[in-house]
Formats: structure tokens, C-alpha cells, sequence
């Protein structure tokens, strides 16, 4: 009788232990859920926010602004899908790279960029322009350099073209995106960032590493806000959608499978 009541007393501790850590494990999932959608709201109000107090008529101007817009659509319809951590850490990405658009707005119209935003996933480590370039590929000039122009209207927050670093800067056409429309396929693509970005083909008698350090500038983490992130406690597997960018790696992290859709789908981007 002994032994029974005593195997009765454990199998109650056990089932009550069981119980508080399954108490406490949902009450951490439900406050890391919350802090991701606080987070992911908090930059989506403020890419909203932005757009609404900019306007400019120069081609640069209007164009990163368009960008800019299209990133807050598609957080917002992130927002409205998430349902995870995760999901909403995506969606968060979103409205970062918006603000990166709304930030070479700024530098277009002539005014204070603002304060900085966290560093983008899929810009980690890929760096920006620092100088001016112009080569000819397959027949058709292709510019970029650190500053808007006449001639370098679209800017691109840097990235990844299948596997290539694109620096952070103002080019004269979003090759990243017109590649396949254009005809030219993933190896046109590819020219073009060689040609931009490696003078031993632009350029003959430099080699690529002196060429990086003449053309773009190494990408930095930014520490805190900037640096690793974990997107709200989850880790970077699921996809985004609804931007210019949607599965693939992002400089580190894999964001394939959860939202779909976008411009890059399935790409380094």
C-alpha cells in the first residue's frame, strides 16, 4: 500500500511538472509572438508614415519612392498573413528595406537621409558603390556609382544576384529585375554584374581584389539593431513575398517557404 501511494505521489509531481513547463513554455511563445508583432508594426507604421510626408518630381526621386511603396504593401500584407514569430520577423524585413528606399528618397531631394535603420539580411556583407561605373554588355551600356543622376535613377539597397554581391547604390536600370524580361536570361545577369563589379573583365590588368576595393566598399554588421537578428526569436527559413525579393538566401539567412511570390522568387534574393 506504501509503495503504491508513493508511486502515486511521483506520477503527480511528474504530471504537475509536466504542466508548468508546458505553462511556461506558451507564456514565452505567446510574449516572443507579441514583441514580433510589436516589431514588425512599429517599422511598417513608420514606412507608412514616410511615404506619406514625400513627394519629388525627379525621376530618382519618384522611383524610390514607388520602391518605397511597394515594400509597405507587401509588409502590410505579410502583417495581415503572420501568424509566427517568424512570419512577422519577415515582415519586418519588408518594411526595412521600404525605409532603405525612403532613405535614398531623401538623399535624392537634397535633404537629411534621417536617422539609420537596422542593417538588411540580404545586405550583409556585399557592401556599397564608392565610385562611378560604365560598361557595355551584349550591346547595351549599363551604369552605377554611389549618388543619384539623371543617369542612375533606381537605387538598390544591395543583395545577392544568384550568388554575385550587388552593392547598395543608384544604377541606370534595375538589370537585377529586368534581366529575364529583357531576354537576357540569368547569364545576362551575370555579365552585367562582372562587368560592373569585376574590373579583370570591365577592366583588363586589374585583378578582382583590387577592383573591389576601388569600386565598393565592404559591408559592415551593424551591431545590435543592425547585426544578427532572429527575427522575433524564430530562425530565417520561410519566404517573402510581395517585394522585389522571395526565397533564397539573404546574405546568411535562408528565407524560403512561408509568404511566396515576389520578383526574385526562388534566387539568391
Amino acid at each position: 500500500m506504501e509503495l503504491v501511494l508513493c508511486l502515486a505521489v511521483v506520477l503527480v509531481g511528474a504530471l504537475g511538472a509536466a504542466a508548468l513547463i508546458r505553462a511556461q513554455t506558451g507564456a514565452r511563445r505567446r510574449t516572443e509572438l507579441s514583441d514580433a508583432r510589436a516589431e514588425a508594426q512599429r517599422w511598417y507604421e513608420r514606412l507608412g508614415g514616410q511615404l506619406m510626408n514625400l513627394h519629388g518630381e525627379d525621376p530618382a526621386v519618384r522611383q524610390a519612392l514607388a520602391d518605397a511603396g511597394e515594400r509597405y504593401n507587401a509588409a502590410g500584407s505579410q502583417l495581415e498573413q503572420a501568424r509566427t514569430p517568424h512570419q512577422f520577423g519577415l515582415a519586418r524585413e519588408t518594411a526595412l528595406e521600404g525605409l532603405a528606399y525612403i532613405r535614398a528618397a531623401r538623399t535624392a531631394l537634397g535633404i537629411d537621409p534621417g536617422p539609420e535603420v537596422p542593417a538588411l539580411a540580404a545586405a550583409r556583407g556585399v557592401g556599397q558603390l564608392t565610385k562611378e561605373r560604365e560598361v557595355d554588355v551584349q550591346g547595351q551600356t549599363f551604369r552605377a556609382g554611389p549618388q543619384p543622376g539623371r543617369e542612375t535613377p533606381y537605387y538598390y539597397p544591395g543583395g545577392r544576384y544568384q550568388g554575385r554581391p550587388v552593392p547598395a547604390g543608384w544604377y541606370s536600370t534595375p538589370w537585377w529585375k529586368t534581366a529575364l524580361g529583357a531576354g537576357a536570361g540569368v547569364l545576362g545577369g551575370i555579365l552585367i554584374a562582372d562587368a560592373l563589379f569585376s574590373p579583370a573583365f570591365a577592366d583588363p590588368g586589374y585583378g578582382y581584389d583590387e577592383g573591389y576595393q576601388e569600386g565598393f566598399g565592404d559591408g559592415v554588421d551593424q551591431g545590435a539593431d543592425g547585426g544578427d537578428q532572429d527575427f522575433g526569436g524564430g530562425d530565417q527559413g520561410g519566404d517573402v513575398g510581395g517585394g522585389d525579393y522571395a526565397g533564397g538566401d539573404f546574405g546568411g539567412g535562408d528565407l524560403g517557404g512561408d509568404f511566396g511570390g515576389g520578383d526574385f522568387g526562388g534566387g539568391d534574393f
